[in-house]
């Protein structure tokens, strides 16, 4: 009986221990500062067109970010297409009680979710970022970048 539970155990362990689908990758911001003019660049490759995918926004920052929101242009080609299509979206980053994300020390982490799930076709996409904050260069943001998972 105890060889079955470990045997068991193993199973449950190795077969949570299997890789997600998900493309996550961060853009740095030299100098804590989001200048404008910086839009950086995301591909990735989609072949399951069978599965939803949510699109996550992720940002790091310092506390001393004077901004309970960001504005950003989200930027999206997809396969086959010359035309880049702009998605302006206000991310909430902090409400009454204080920032929204996790924290350690004086850094801050958000990841959030822009739209709900939605299908993607197979071939490459190209995500853009910008900033579109009346600060200019919006100060104290370390990374920001796109986080894209697999719903189903």
């Amino acid at each position: 009986m105890k060889k079955l539970f470990y045997c068991a155990a193993l199973m449950l362990g190795l077969y949570g221990c299997t890789t997600v689908d998900l493309y996550e990758k961060t853009a740095t911001m030299s100098g804590q500062e989001w200048k404008s003019g910086y839009k950086p660049s995301f591909t990735f490759e989609i072949t399951d067109t069978t599965s939803l995918y949510q699109v996550f926004f992720v940002m790091r920052h310092t506390d001393q970010y004077k901004f309970t929101n960001i504005f950003i242009d989200l930027g999206i080609k997809a396969p086959g297409s010359a035309t880049v299509v702009n998605n302006r979206e206000d991310v909430t980053l902090a409400n009454n009680e204080g920032w929204i994300g996790t924290g350690m020390d004086d850094i801050y982490y958000h990841r959030r979710a822009l739209g709900p799930p939605q299908p993607f076709r197979a071939g490459t996409y190209t995500f853009t970022l910008q900033q579109i904050m009346r600060e200019d260069p919006l100060k104290y943001v370390l990374d920001a970048g796109i986080r894209l998972e697999k719903v189903r």
